[in-house]
């Protein structure tokens, strides 16, 4: 028989009351629990991979998986070498009141997130063609662009995003030619923005 100081008596419960306890929290994990399909499987990823992004105005995570297993990721910031965005980096980002929403992308360095992870997979030798790309914004047009031409099949996205009304047309239709088609992923509330998150100028 162990011995118990009399003070300390309280502290301990009788054998019933752990047993019970561990069962119930068992019971609680495997009724709640719920294993994610691989879409979001992938997407909570992306939304990992984003919390490096260093650009001003948006941060956005993409990850291209071939056959369910990750090949590349990317997050949008400045190109290998030169100031972060969010240190002075980028001209247009730095100077936002100077350009009006949807100009200055000309002057804007920062590589997005799509084209992060292909140049990342380009830059290792890793073949991306049959890929699905998963980003936590829809792809703009430029992105969509080169990932046609780098043979991704198709794209999985978080957070919509639409240009200007009159070209939404000519986007529908670019985005139309991917052979596994473009849907969207409903994340979770917790995954939906970034403390940082801003809107996409």
């Amino acid at each position: 028989m162990i011995y118990v100081p009399k003070y300390r008596r309280h502290l301990y419960l009788s054998p019933p009351a752990p047993t019970r306890i561990i069962r119930t929290i068992a019971q609680l994990t495997e009724s709640t629990r719920k294993r994610p399909d691989i879409d979001e499987y992938m997407m909570s990823i992306a939304v990992g991979v984003r919390a490096r992004a260093n650009c001003k105005g948006s941060h956005v995570g993409a990850v291209l998986a071939r056959e369910g297993h990750i090949v590349s990721t990317g997050y949008n910031g400045t190109p290998r070498g030169t100031v972060n965005c969010d240190e002075g980096g980028c001209e247009r980002c730095s100077n936002r009141d100077e350009y009006p929403s949807g100009t200055g992308y000309d002057l804007c360095i920062c590589v997005h997130a799509e084209q992060n992870a292909l140049l990342s997979a380009a830059r290792f030798g890793i073949a991306v063609e049959g890929s699905l790309l998963y980003s936590t914004w829809r792809p703009c047009f430029g992105c969509t662009k080169e990932m046609l031409q780098a043979g991704v099949q198709g794209v999985r996205y978080g957070v919509d995003w639409e240009p200007r009304e009159e070209l939404r047309e000519e986007y529908a239709r670019l985005q139309s030619y991917f052979p596994e088609g473009v849907k969207k992923i409903e994340l979770r509330e917790n995954q939906a923005s970034d403390p940082e998150h801003k809107a996409q100028p």
